[in-house]
């Protein structure tokens, strides 16, 4: 069960660019799948070399045709099930087989519910720690390293509470520098938000006197002479974790930074790419990527799309956050509308957090010490209510019947929620170091965000004050949550390779292993016209992921 601690009131152009082989589990499916009863695609066992059958091995199908990445996972008895996919030539793998020597099967014909022969893998040691060798180092997520590198406890947790959203810790760790050295990359990426190119602002994000303990950590654990460290590795999924599809959709351009997932009202997903002009949208019925080339912004600033959300009318609206602009698209007409914002930083530093439409198409943020609506169109900023405590937030969110709620408040943790009928606006705090970003509301009009410091937060509208529940894998984070029809919240456990279901009613955790170890999951889109839920969520890296739930 979740721990949970409880806070005191508030005071009240496009190209269409690769195809996928159809994967998505039909309503019957979802359905029979809940009951234990055949998917209808391939099928077979994982069992080690001395004939113990494995629960929790990644099976994965790669499509020749498409490279789409279809992954399941074996149940208590060893037995996997694929959905139907398209009939066609796969590559058979066990994704992060870790302990076990890699399991690879080229060009096996997939054709309905093919039998498959029995998976044997045999495991490269029996000890409590797996020796780093490098194959296993790369099948590590940056919980794994942290739980493994020497160091305290509160040095690796600067790195959960500052270092969380530019790219994967094995980027760092796979470095050896001395303290001199690190103490370069550690100005630079604290202060110049992740990029070179962005501008540098001072002070950076490290609190006074936390940087030191930053470099010694790193000038220790990953110092000239730093080894591997024996890797302690997290628990492989067991139980309900297990009852999971998981298809991974590698989008086309490399390098892009993909940072937000929507989604329109045909359950298209649309992403946005924090580093490049081009925006993007996967059809999951006709497996078709296509790509938006966003006009470049005005010259001397970097394009890159941060915000993305798709309104009522399927009108796609993006932030330009370097750039300092809204844009529209509507993907009808493939017609673009720029709107000029004016913020008081400088281009190419941050224009702010995330913003929020309302019922009437109007866009809300938390900024310059008021919750504000701006016009979608002008930019013209049409009501302020003014804040006491916090000059603003991160993320933004409004719910159907009127409230406004934003997460990630400074200059410290808490949250700032606003009557956006009445005015009346209320400020209560998190934790230290919870930082609670972004999130939605569910039904009930509680808002959840996730918590860069572990913690996922609730704001009870009915009782006005703050519930915080910790998630169990240690030295993960979130940027955001979003609640689904039935209530449960979502979010992706940033380094740890996990994506947790929280059922608020048993305040229990179901934590979903991805394929991938990295696992830089920003953003959540809930697509509730299926059932079970259809989760989906953009990967930094270059993926946008399907997560379906088998109930």
């Amino acid at each position: 069960m979740a721990k949970r601690t409880t806070f005191g009131r508030a005071i009240l152009g496009a190209a269409i660019i690769s195809t996928a082989a159809i994967g998505a589990l039909s309503p019957q499916a979802a359905r029979a799948a809940a009951e234990n009863v055949a998917l209808g695609g391939a099928r077979g066992l994982v069992k080690s070399s001395k004939g113990d059958l494995l629960e929790g091995m990644m099976v994965q199908l790669i499509s020749k045709k498409t490279n789409i990445r279809t992954t399941v996972y074996s149940d208590a008895n060893g037995a996997y099930e694929f959905p139907k996919l398209e009939s066609g030539d796969y590559t058979l793998r066990i994704a992060q087989p870790r302990e076990f020597f890699p399991f690879v099967k080229d060009s096996i014909h997939i054709d309905g519910a093919s039998a498959l022969d029995d998976i044997v893998v045999t495991r490269i040691a029996n000890a409590e720690l797996l020796p780093p060798l490098p194959e296993i180092a790369a099948q590590m997520t940056g919980a794994e390293w942290l739980l493994s590198l020497p160091g305290t406890s509160e040095e690796k947790a600067l790195l959960t509470n500052y270092c969380n959203w530019c790219h994967s810790y094995q980027q760092i760790f796979r470095n050896r520098y001395d303290e001199r050295s690190w103490s370069k990359i550690v100005y630079r990426m604290t202060r110049g938000a992740g990029s070179p190119l962005i501008n540098i602002r001072d002070p950076g994000r490290l609190a006074p006197g936390e940087e030191p303990k930053l470099l010694h950590f790193l000038s220790t654990a990953r110092g000239p002479d730093a080894k591997d460290p024996p890797f302690q590795e997290l628990p492989r999924a067991h139980g309900r974790a297990t009852r999971v599809v998981i298809t991974e959709y590698e989008l086309p351009r490399v390098e892009t930074a993909t940072h937000d997932v929507t989604g329109d009202s045909q359950g298209r997903p649309w992403y946005s790419t924090h580093r490049s002009s081009y925006v993007g949208r996967l059809d999951p019925k006709t497996g078709v990527v296509e790509e938006f080339h966003v006009p470049l912004p005005q010259a001397g600033s970097l394009p890159g799309t941060h915000w993305i959300h798709v309104d009522k009318n399927d009108v796609v609206w993006g932030s330009e956050n370097w750039a300092h602009n809204i844009w529209r698209l509507d993907p009808a007409t493939k017609d673009f509308k720029r709107i000029p914002w004016k913020v008081p930083e400088g281009v190419n530093s941050p224009m702010g957090g995330n913003y929020a439409l309302d019922l009437d198409g109007q866009i809300w943020r938390s900024r310059e010490k008021g919750v504000s609506q701006v016009d979608a169109l002008t930019g013209i900023e049409l009501k302020k209510y003014p804040t006491k405590k916090f000059a603003g937030t991160y993320g933004s969110a409004v719910s159907a019947d009127g409230k406004y709620f934003g997460g990630g408040a400074w200059p410290k943790d808490g949250v700032v929620i606003a009557d956006l009928k009445t005015g009346e606006v209320w400020e209560p705090d998190s934790t230290p170091n919870s930082g609670p970003a972004r999130g939605e509301f569910d039904s009930d009009d509680n808002y959840w965000a996730g918590g860069r410091g572990g913690v996922l937060v609730e704001f009870n509208m009915k009782e006005k004050r703050i519930h915080e529940y910790r998630i169990p894998t240690p030295y993960a984070s979130m940027y955001s949550a979003n609640a689904d029809k039935n209530g449960d919240v979502w979010a992706g456990e940033m380094h740890a390779g996990r994506y947790f279901r929280f059922s608020p009613k048993t305040e229990t955790f179901t934590e979903y292993v991805l394929p991938e170890p990295y696992g830089i999951d920003r953003e959540t889109w809930i697509d509730n016209s299926t059932t079970p839920v259809t989760v989906w969520y953009v990967d930094q890296e270059g993926f946008l992921v399907r997560i379906q739930p088998l109930d």
